[in-house]
Formats: structure tokens, C-alpha cells, sequence
């Protein structure tokens, strides 16, 4: 079969020939329609990830839509090492797949999928998220960032703060209020958060993640009856470290998660994803053959890209 390889770690992985996949029992083969090329998946294919493997030599992407050998098609999840979503056909547990809706299509559930599920399980299992509460999303200007917001307006919240680094794309999004993190945002966040900020949802750590914990925890210890925050770790295309007071998570109602593979359970996620596609949302994406995934593999990770096997 055709797919995407990652022969080295760090290098554009390349279309070519690929052994195909043989299902055992308990596992299905899903012949795929839509293929995410997601940040992970970058970050996978570079080996820098944190549950990257030890050696490269696989076909790419952690999810997809396709058909199994039952003629559904399903929306799949972690398909089995060497056989990522970007080739003609998977290697999928048959436990890792949830129905598509029938209206909706294989390339929008795909793109819905990759960029909602992240915050979707954050919101219903991390934090979950009570109806009025605020939810504050820092790297708002990406494609999960942009969801996060959705969801969050979808599962009740009753203010949303985006918080992102490109001014065009901030101001382009369906929120309450955007920062944008230049000279004045510590100031515009501090008063976000002395007007009460309930859930954070992190998707780049670094710097800007040291500005918001700062506006949000400086001098103010926590008290009886104070409301928490729940800060939720995402991603960390600002950087994988930040110094951490100790006091701050001693002196204030501080709450620190990480949401991801190995702190929520498969079967969570794999739910989640079910829920996700069932509430019916639309997001943009840009369709890409398989065959051209090297042309589009550094574009800008901005614009979902949707790899479609021929």
C-alpha cells in the first residue's frame, strides 16, 4: 500500500510503499479516508514528543476516519505501531473506533476530532466544567485553541477569554474578551482574573504560561470559600518548562492538570471523541492527497491540513 514514512526522526517523512496491516483478533483493518496532520503528529514523526518511540520506521498520525472491516465508517483513535492513520489503510483496536455520524463528512469529522477532542475531555473529565462559569484559553489563535473555545461555549460556559499571540487571528475569534500577549497583557490579564476566571485551558506553555499563572495567583492567598482555579496543561509549543514558585500553589486555590495521553484513559478518550462528533460541529479545514504530505508537512500548523488517500 501507499502511505506516509517516517524513515528518520526530525526528517520530512516521504510517500512510498508500505507493508499492509494485518488484523488480529480484537483489531480491525480501517481502510482511511481522512487523515489529521496534527501537531503531535509533528511532533511524533520528530521524535520529540513525549510518548514518541525509541525508533523510527513507521507511517505517521494518531487518528483518522476510514471504513473497518464491517463496511462502518468510524472515527479511529491510536491505531497500532507501525501503522499510523496516513496510509491507504490502518491498524485500529476495535475498542478505539466510534461511529461517524452519517450526515456529516469523513474530512470535517476528522478535523473535528483532532481539534476539539483535546479540550472536550478537559472539559468533561479534568475540570469539568460547571454552566456559567469562565473559561480562559491561552494559545487561542490555533486550531485547538479556536475550538476550546467552542466547546467551552457549548458545554455551558458563560464567558470565554481568549488569550494568543497572532493579533489578525485573535481578532477573528467568537469570544468575550482577547488578549493578545504583548506589552499590555499582563495588566488585561490580571483583570480577567480579579473579574474571576474559573478553568484555564493551556495549549502552549512557556512564557506565556508564566505571565497567566502570575496574573492569576499574585497576592492572592487563598480563602474560605474562594473558588478555585483550574489551570489545565495542554501543549507546549511555547516551551516544555516554566520556573514555579512554590508558593504559588501553596498561597493561592491554584489547581494544576495536564490533560493528554496518560492522564486521561483511552477509553475516555475514545468516548469523548464519540460525544464530540455527536454535538455537531464544523470547523475549516484544507484537503491534501496523501501523496503531497511532503509538500504541506511545515506548513503553517495554524491551518488544519486533512491528508485523503486516494
Amino acid at each position: 500500500m501507499r502511505a506516509v514514512v517516517v524513515t528518520s526522526f526530525g526528517a520530512t517523512p516521504t510517500y512510498q510503499e508500505f507493508r499492509e496491516p494485518e488484523a488480529a483478533e480484537g483489531e480491525s483493518v480501517v481502510t482511511v479516508h481522512a487523515a489529521p496532520l496534527s501537531p503531535i503528529v509533528r511532533k511524533l514523526a520528530a521524535g520529540t514528543h513525549y510518548t514518541s518511540g525509541a525508533a523510527a520506521g513507521f507511517v505517521p498520525g494518531v487518528d483518522g476516519v476510514g471504513v473497518d472491516e464491517n463496511g462502518r465508517r468510524v472515527y479511529f483513535l491510536f491505531p497500532k505501531a507501525p501503522f499510523g492513520s496516513m496510509a491507504q489503510r490502518s491498524l485500529v483496536a476495535t475498542g478505539s473506533t466510534v461511529p461517524v455520524p452519517p450526515e456529516m463528512p469523513s474530512e470535517r469529522a476528522a478535523t473535528v476530532a483532532a481539534a476539539g477532542l483535546a479540550s472536550w475531555v478537559a472539559l468533561t473529565r479534568r475540570a469539568p466544567l460547571h454552566g456559567g462559569e469562565t473559561v480562559l484559553v491561552v494559545g487561542a489563535t490555533g486550531a485547538a485553541g479556536g475550538m476550546a473555545l467552542r466547546t467551552a461555549r457549548h458545554l455551558g460556559a458563560g464567558r470565554v477569554v481568549a488569550v494568543g499571540r497572532d493579533p489578525a487571528r485573535l481578532a477573528r475569534l467568537d469570544a468575550d474578551a482577547r488578549i493578545g500577549l504583548d506589552g499590555g497583557a499582563d495588566a488585561a490579564l490580571r483583570a480577567e482574573f480579579d473579574r474571576g476566571v474559573d478553568v484555564v485551558l493551556d495549549f502552549v506553555w512557556g512564557a506565556p504560561a508564566e505571565r497567566v499563572l502570575r496574573a492569576a495567583t499574585e497576592g492572592r492567598g487563598s480563602r474560605t470559600g474562594e473558588p478555585r482555579l483550574r489551570y489545565v496543561q495542554l501543549g507546549n509549543d511555547a516551551g516544555a518548562e516554566i520556573p514555579l514558585r512554590a508558593d504559588t500553589l501553596r498561597g493561592s486555590g491554584l489547581e494544576l492538570l495536564g490533560s493528554g495521553v496518560g492522564s486521561v484513559a483511552v477509553a475516555d478518550l475514545v468516548a469523548g471523541a464519540a460525544e464530540l462528533l455527536a454535538a455537531g460541529f464544523d470547523a475549516p479545514y484544507t484537503a491534501v492527497p496523501l501523496r503531497d504530505a511532503e509538500r504541506v508537512w511545515n506548513a503553517d500548523p495554524a491551518v488544519r491540513h486533512i491528508l485523503v488517500p486516494e
